[in-house]
């Protein structure tokens, strides 16, 4: 009987080659935190105006009623705050 090659002990993150290494770019004497930050992308600028987190405590009827209603109930809850002040 045959034996099976052992697979590697991380199968996402194998072992590297002399092709992976030759492949690589050097850090160039920059630190890991700059080469990092050059490479992350964020968000980008909001379209929307930002929210504020704020906390309030409701009667339990209320969150009751909204969160029937699945997923998005504070969406819901929201619109119906903007519409008894007359906002949007």
């Amino acid at each position: 009987m045959k034996k099976a090659k052992p697979k590697p002990a991380d199968q996402e993150n194998p072992e590297w080659t002399e092709q992976d290494f030759a492949k690589a770019t050097p850090l160039s004497g920059t630190s890991l935190a700059t080469a990092l930050k050059q490479v992350r992308r964020g968000r980008g600028p909001q379209v929307k105006p930002k929210k504020i987190a704020i906390s309030i405590r409701l009667n339990p009827k209320i969150i009751k009623h909204f969160k029937s209603g699945g997923a998005g109930w504070q969406g819901r809850l929201e619109e119906a705050l903007l519409k008894a002040t007359g906002g949007k």
